[in-house]
């Protein structure tokens, strides 16, 4: 299979031929959501949390005596019985993320670019890089590449301007090739990748 390669101008420079056993293969779905779902739950941040009887505000002392009252019994006032008392099972702070083999973690990324390849939403440049750190330089760069909406770039090693530049640009994701996943690929309408890169992740996801 053979990909066009294109300048930061959008001009044809060249040509890249990839592994149809890589990304020419049949779309495994099922290896995608595996691998979309697992994505998801290691990015979960899990951080509610509700306030046990231990953690809410209030005295411990016993309101009124055991008995004679009329009263119900009652031992504090941050009983969960109580309102403003504590909450009994109530969610904590836990961590989403579950293992998954590496085998199902590339075959799902593997799948995903497959299918983007198949619907000729990826474009392969010669480098990606801007000037300095802003987001007009970003912007003009997409702008140039044909590239609206949501959109990944991918590279072995981004470039720290550009880092900086699109994370002000709404839909537009940056990773790199080491960190880029399933679920990154199938989120965006176009992704953009340089010619270091679709090399790499050749070579990881063959062997």
């Amino acid at each position: 299979m053979t990909l066009d390669v294109v300048d930061l101008q959008n001009e044809k420079v060249g040509s890249l031929e990839v592994s149809e056993d890589v990304f020419g293969g049949r779309v495994n779905t099922d290896v995608i959501w595996e691998a979309v779902v697992h994505q998801l739950a290691c990015e979960h941040r899990g951080t509610h949390a509700t306030k046990t009887r231990g953690r809410v505000r209030g005295a411990g002392k016993k309101p009124w005596r055991q008995k004679g009252t009329g009263r119900a019994r009652v031992g504090d006032i941050r009983t969960p019985l109580w309102r403003t008392g504590g909450t009994v099972f109530g969610p904590q702070p836990r961590s989403y993320a579950y293992s998954l083999p590496k085998k199902v973690i590339r075959g799902g990324l593997r799948a995903a670019l497959t299918q983007k390849f198949k619907d000729a939403a990826v474009l392969v440049v010669d480098q990606l890089a801007v000037e300095e750190p802003r987001t007009r330089h970003a912007t003009e760069l997409l702008g140039r590449l044909d590239v609206a909406g949501k959109a990944l770039l991918v590279d072995v090693q981004p470039d720290a301007n550009l880092l900086l530049a699109v994370r002000n640009i709404g839909g537009v994701r940056i990773s790199s090739t080491r960190h880029v996943g399933a679920r990154d690929v199938m989120d965006a309408g176009r992704v953009v990748m340089t010619r270091a890169a679709i090399e790499r992740l050749e070579q990881v996801l063959g062997s």
